[in-house]
């Protein structure tokens, strides 16, 4: 008895393993892994702009976005910007990018990520950097996407 629910647990395992390669898959399901899509090119302050999801089940379940200078330095982190901007415009990056990923973790939908006002930017950098990358768990391509965001 327990050599035959070996041989079916056996053969159900052999089965999982084929099915995934040989059954087609939906074009618009996100596969597992991290991706990443990132600005090609420093902007005018001296940012690049990056964005890192993480798909679990066909979901994206983390979101990263940010961006960095030159010396590696994460803009979120610098408490100068954050001061200036937040007197300015009622808004920072430490803020603004932790509301983009949640909106994104939300509505799994670029296009449905709500643009705050005072970092219109870095709304639209985020939609197309997360379009991107979606993109790429689309396809299962976990190299680094990058987009050109500045202006012609």
């Amino acid at each position: 008895m327990k050599v035959r629910y070996c041989l079916i647990a056996a053969a159900l395992c052999a089965v999982a393993a084929i099915l995934p390669q040989v059954w087609p898959r939906n074009a618009n399901t996100l596969r597992d892994g991290y991706y990443s899509a990132e600005a090609s090119e420093f902007d005018s302050y001296g940012w690049k702009e990056f964005v890192t999801i993480y798909v679990r089940g066909g979901r994206i379940i983390t979101v990263e976005y940010n961006a960095y200078n030159a010396s590696g330095f994460i803009k979120s982190w610098d408490m100068n910007y954050m001061r200036v901007m937040n007197a300015q415009s009622n808004s920072y990056p430490n803020k603004y990018t932790r509301a983009y990923a949640a909106d994104l973790l939300e509505t799994q939908r670029p296009n449905e990520v709500d643009v705050i006002t005072g970092a219109t930017t870095s709304g639209h950098s985020f939609r197309r950097l997360s379009a991107l990358a979606i993109a790429r768990a689309k396809a299962g391509d976990t190299s680094v996407a990058f987009i050109k965001l500045s202006e012609e």
